[in-house]
């Protein structure tokens, strides 16, 4: 988390215009959605737990090789192959497909699968904390600015080499064998509706949120501690929010809709604050919006999907949404004609995303209640 709120700052320390450091999260998109793809893939025939190790190691790796030099043409390709910016919360990156793929096969019905994400994302928003406060120790390290930022990094690639040997603990259980080359058709006739409804929120994310750590900074002149301290209260509050996920019984479809929307209309509320304290606060209560929403959405997206497509299909969601994150490369242009603008135009596209995601899913969900659900039972000897 550390990487992804400090790359637009590290590279505006070295000289990069919002425009260029838009373009190159527009690259560092490309890639997350390529690199998410080939391991969705992979996951399915090899299992799960093994593509989520690479997804952890490659980026540790991309960060070592980023520390190693200041010289641009080094730094923004290591940039873009870390692959963790693009979002803030308790999802990340090329691992966040493969998370999905691994709940989704260990357990199966809805209900268990929003709880057991919701208290993914809880733990994983709250650790994501950290990354603001390591953010924060950049004011009171003595290396100089760009060193301070050089050393952060270092202890962040530690950090994902130990999350990939905790990842080789993880028990996965054997799934359907693969029988096709890519997917089933009715698991590409569910992934497409869920894919068009994310194309517009995706494009909403982009123009809004990767560039946000530098927007609040150029916006109200925000120092890294209090930009620190900001993400920090922002992931707990994610946290908070998907650990109450676990605790809803309503219909995953209509909270996810909802919570999507509002994450639009805060975002609007964040552009026309006057104040950083109050776009602050308005973001971390976005983050609590944010943490329901995200387990909810995580067993719609998969409900109407074969299991040994389980991989593919997160997979093939997760570069839909990257690839229309790619309007990050014109958040820097909005950025330059108006602070507002990039809040303002992304705020609305993911509320009209929000609208068209419940549209093209209702119909499946509606099925399912009428049909009823009921829990797994216990059974006795």
């Amino acid at each position: 988390m550390f990487v992804t709120i400090s790359s637009s700052l590290y590279l505006s320390a070295l000289g990069l215009s919002p425009v260029m450091v838009g373009l190159v999260f527009l690259g560092m998109t490309a890639y997350i959605a390529g690199f998410s793809m080939a391991l969705g893939l992979l996951g399915d025939r090899v299992g799960y737990k093994k593509s989520l190790i690479l997804g952890d190691l490659v980026p540790a790796l991309a960060l070592i090789l980023l520390i190693s030099s200041k010289n641009l043409l080094i730094v923004i390709p290591s940039a873009i192959i870390t692959g963790l910016g693009g979002t803030a919360g308790g999802a990340r990156g090329a691992f966040s497909p493969g998370l999905t793929a691994l709940v989704a096969r260990n357990w199966r019905e809805d209900h268990e699968r929003v709880r057991r994400m919701g208290r993914l994302t809880s733990v994983a928003a709250l650790a994501g904390s950290g990354g603001g406060v390591l953010l924060a120790f950049h004011d009171y390290l003595p290396f100089g600015n760009i060193n301070d930022y050089r050393f952060l990094f270092g202890i962040a690639s530690g950090l994902l080499l130990a999350s990939a040997l905790c990842v080789a603990m993880v028990q996965e259980r054997k799934g359907e064998r693969k029988s096709t080359r890519f997917m089933k058709r009715s698991s590409l006739s569910y992934i497409s509706k869920v894919i068009a409804s994310n194309v517009l929120s995706g494009a909403g994310i982009g123009l809004a949120i990767p560039l946000l750590p530098l927007w609040f900074h150029l916006r109200f002149d925000a120092s890294a501690l209090s930009i620190g301290f900001m993400f920090t209260l922002a992931s707990i509050g994610t946290s908070i929010g998907s650990y109450m996920a676990t605790k809803f019984t309503g219909n995953p479809l209509r909270l996810a809709t909802l919570t999507r929307i509002m994450n639009g209309g805060f975002l609007i509320a964040m552009a026309l604050s006057p104040f950083f304290p109050l776009a602050g606060a308005l973001y971390v209560i976005r983050g609590f919006n944010a943490g329901v929403g995200m387990p909810n959405r995580t067993a719609v997206n998969v409900r109407g999907v074969s299991e040994e497509d389980f991989g593919t299909a997160s997979s093939l969601q997760g570069v839909a949404t990257r690839l229309s994150q790619m309007s990050s490369g014109l958040s820097g242009y909005l950025l330059e004609e108006s602070f507002a603008l990039p809040l303002e135009v992304g705020g609305v596209a993911q509320m009209i995303g929000g609208v068209i995601y419940f549209a093209l899913l209702k119909e499946r969900s509606i099925g399912k209640e009428e049909r009823g659900y009921e829990p797994r039972r216990a059974h006795h000897n």
